[in-house]
């Protein structure tokens, strides 16, 4: 893994709540690109078989951004390919979107039971997904316990997370699927702490992750949160043309604009940014509800700053 993030005894509950709100968005992301029989959007030899169904919902949030086609394909997933653990940690960080904590819970532990059962066969994912169940189950800790009473449980699975995707590596410190959960958890742990340098996390995600246009996704991310607007919008749009009609995506680039816009003072481009934002909202009807109203707030802030902007 390389160097180990410490919490400062002040801050790590504030961080562990970073990691457990905008983690989870992130590791919807995250685990659900697996290998896949005939479709393994990481590698193009040796693809891993999933599952139709589990390939199917993957398809429908990450190119569609479309999650209740998912939800449907994953009800699927779970009657049909059993031991498949992305399944389960899909339907983990959809219940988190919908706030459902009990069906976090039972699909975190699923998570790690069938991940757990798939290390002696295929010991890379199988490690891979046990992190996740872990991180998932952390979640489910602070959720229930507040940042306070939660915080030590849950810094203790996310030494675990570290040390099973350390299993991970030892065994193909190149792949492209470790590659893409590795930087993502990195860029998280960097952008959230003071003292932490992402440049090695986006390294990882512009050399050896795949699919590249998540790896672009998750590169935007971070320099947004780094306030690095104009190298934010080029991998923004670099994701967008591989992914064009992904709300998400759209909400993504357009929160970026609008923050760079706040920056510049100006308002034609906070216009733009509006505009994104009503096409990111007319597929509201795919999305999760908390997302709908959290794009809607911002659309109407948004817009309630242009007249501003030019004084």
């Amino acid at each position: 893994m390389g160097k180990r993030f410490c919490y400062p005894q002040s801050t790590h509950t504030f961080n562990l709540t970073k990691l457990a709100g905008a983690g989870l968005a992130v590791f919807v992301t995250l685990t659900s690109f697996s290998g896949a029989y005939a479709f393994d959007p990481f590698r193009t030899t040796q693809p891993r078989n999933i599952g139709n169904n589990t390939e199917a919902a993957f398809k429908a949030i990450f190119l569609q951004g479309d999650y209740q086609a998912a939800d449907r394909f994953l009800q699927k997933a779970i009657a049909s390919e059993p031991n498949e653990p992305l399944a389960y940690a899909m339907k983990a960080s959809l219940a988190y979107t919908n706030n459902d904590i009990a069906s976090l819970d039972t699909y975190s532990q699923k998570t790690l039971a069938a991940a757990q059962k798939l290390i002696p066969t295929d010991a890379l994912r199988g490690n891979l997904y046990a992190a996740v169940g872990q991180f998932l189950g952390g979640a489910v800790i602070l959720t229930r316990q507040g940042t306070v009473n939660g915080a030590p449980a849950a810094l203790s699975r996310l030494r675990q997370v570290y040390e099973l995707l350390d299993k991970a590596e030892a065994i193909s410190p190149q792949d492209p699927e470790l590659n893409l959960l590795k930087g993502y958890m990195d860029l998280m742990l960097a952008v959230n702490l003071p003292f932490a340098d992402p440049s090695q996390a986006i390294q990882r995600l512009e050399k050896n992750a795949a699919p590249q246009y998540l790896a672009d996704r998750g590169i935007a991310i971070a320099y947004r949160d780094l306030k690095q607007y104009d190298k934010g919008l080029q991998y923004a749009d670099r994701a967008l043309k591989s992914t064009p009609d992904n709300p998400e995506v759209q909400y993504l680039k357009a929160q970026i604009l609008r923050a760079k816009a706040n920056k510049d003072k100006n308002p034609q481009m906070m216009r733009e940014a509006v505009s994104l934002f009503d096409k990111a909202l007319t597929r509201k009807s795919q999305l999760p509800y908390g997302l709908v109203k959290q794009i809607e707030r911002e659309r109407r802030n948004a817009d309630s700053s242009i007249a501003n902007l030019g004084k």
